[in-house]
């Protein structure tokens, strides 16, 4: 694909002034994280508030007793039916399309925007200047990638966050009192559904793997969905040259004229790539004659962990900072000083020569499969709430790295019978337990199962809610567990 523009361009569409809600009739779908702030919101522009929600428990009683002081009307327990003269609904990212709440408001011809939506419209509020938006989408490691993004943009003296799907919330972010002049955005699919509007100074798509299929419908919306980041960008679509898929959404969008396409490979970056070469993360689409020249960015020992996959992470966070000017030198130095989330491939400790990681943040089977992939010999702890996943593929692919395999949650059944289909030599210990202790008993059953020089890595491919309250919860009592051993 090269360094081509990648469509014909775009004009980009006006955006409603705050303004243009006060009086309105907006309706809030959902209490929580993101319904509040937004309600709180629009009040304070000026519209007259209507929430709705489906639960009807004691926080969000509270809630609504908060909101009403505002002057916002909430119905609990009703979030099926649309208020009567709704102009507008503003939902929470998570809330499936198919509710009828959203059924009645196509018929009546009622727009429908979610919390990143209503942010994009409000950026230029008050007549100030909007900062560029960077967004990061995938299937995993956009958190990772995003906060490596804000570091290297930090390094480089810019006044930036964090923000979206993660960290600083975007209402907070383009109304509050700090001026910015980037942010770094996470989007999940949820978000950039319900955003029509958005158009990004540059944007990634990491990677695509089935996830929240019973959301979406389908593969194809998924996708649909994860495509709409690069609709309307202005400099550079960010793609993975081993992801086919994501080059084909950026073959599909419609972009401003001069956008061009850039990709990110961990083998040696062709014209308008970014990749590596001898230990060395380089640039050869953001320099003079691309043809010929190379740009240093950071080694690969800058990029903690240094694996496969979070070196991918690193590359397109370079080429995201690349995109908005950011120089070499602050590649490297933001790397250098980005330290990972908990639980996202953490090493835990090392016992009797056997390694211990955590990746409970690989809750489904493509973040799994990059994890496993990162060690030669693995006693994998799997296993949770599925989430309508199938595992032939992973246990295919993962099979000459398994030494053996601890089963634990809902689902594991699943995985087992794609073992024994797959790899049936494997060891496997399926613990039929879900109290309090079945992690250690997991840890205790892998330790046994483990060689000198072995990793033994929790990356269960499935959601943790069956055992856990989340995949913080599910890694804490992983680590919980080797720390009794160690």
């Amino acid at each position: 694909m090269g360094g081509q523009q990648v469509t014909h361009g775009q004009e980009r569409r006006g955006l409603r002034q705050g303004e243009d809600l006060r009086g309105k009739n907006v309706t809030v779908a959902g209490l929580g994280v993101s319904g509040v702030p937004a309600a709180k919101v629009l009040a304070g522009l000026g519209a007259h508030v209507t929430v709705v929600n489906d639960g009807d428990d004691e926080r969000a009683r509270a809630q609504a007793a908060e909101l009403a002081g505002l002057g916002v009307t909430v119905r609990l327990g009703d979030g099926d039916t649309l208020p009567d003269g709704a102009e507008l609904i503003v939902t929470a990212p998570g809330w499936r399309p198919d509710k009828p709440l959203f059924a009645a408001a196509r018929e009546a011809g009622v727009p429908v925007w979610g919390d990143v939506e209503l942010a994009w419209r409000l950026r230029d509020l008050d007549g100030r200047t909007p900062a560029p938006w960077l967004c990061v989408t995938g299937t995993n490691g956009k958190t990772t990638t995003t906060r490596m993004l804000a570091s290297i943009l930090e390094a480089a003296g810019l006044r930036t966050a964090a923000v979206g799907n993660i960290g600083v919330s975007l209402l907070d972010a383009v109304l509050g009192d700090t001026e910015y002049d980037v942010l770094a955005v996470e989007l999940s699919s949820y978000q950039l559904h319900w955003a029509p509007s958005l158009r990004a100074h540059s944007a990634a798509v990491l990677n695509l793997a089935p996830d929240h299929l019973d959301w979406h419908g389908s593969m194809e919306a998924y996708a649909a969905d994860k495509g709409r980041v690069y609709e309307g960008n202005q400099v550079a679509c960010v793609y993975n040259v081993a992801d086919k898929a994501t080059e084909d959404l950026v073959r599909e969008a419609d972009v401003e004229e001069g956008c061009r396409a850039i990709g990110f490979t961990l083998g040696t970056p062709g014209p308008s790539q970014v990749g590596v070469v001898d230990g060395i993360l380089v640039d050869r689409a953001f320099v003079e004659n691309r043809q010929k020249n190379a740009q240093e960015l950071a080694e690969v020992s800058d990029v903690r962990p240094s694996v496969p996959h979070n070196i991918a992470n690193a590359l397109a966070a370079a080429a995201l900072a690349r995109a908005f000017g950011v120089p070499a030198g602050a590649v490297r130095d933001g790397l250098r000083a980005f330290r990972p989330d908990a639980h996202r491939i953490a090493h835990v400790a090392d016992v009797d020569g056997v390694a211990y990681v955590d990746d409970s943040k690989a809750t489904n089977t493509h973040a799994a499969e990059a994890s496993l992939a990162s060690y030669e010999s693995v006693v994998w702890i799997a296993g949770g709430l599925a989430k309508g996943a199938t595992f032939d593929e992973l246990v295919t692919r993962a099979a000459k790295r398994l030494r053996a395999v601890v089963l634990i949650g809902a689902d594991r059944a699943l995985i087992r019978e794609a073992l024994e289909r797959h790899v049936p030599e494997v060891p496997v210990v399926d613990l039929d337990r879900t109290d309090e202790g079945a992690m250690a008993a997991a840890v205790a059953e892998a330790r046994a199962l483990a060689q000198r020089g072995d990793t033994v890595l929790l990356a269960p491919a499935c959601a943790s809610m069956d055992m856990y309250a989340n995949y913080n919860a599910r890694g804490e009592a992983f680590e919980r567990a080797v720390g009794e051993l160690a």
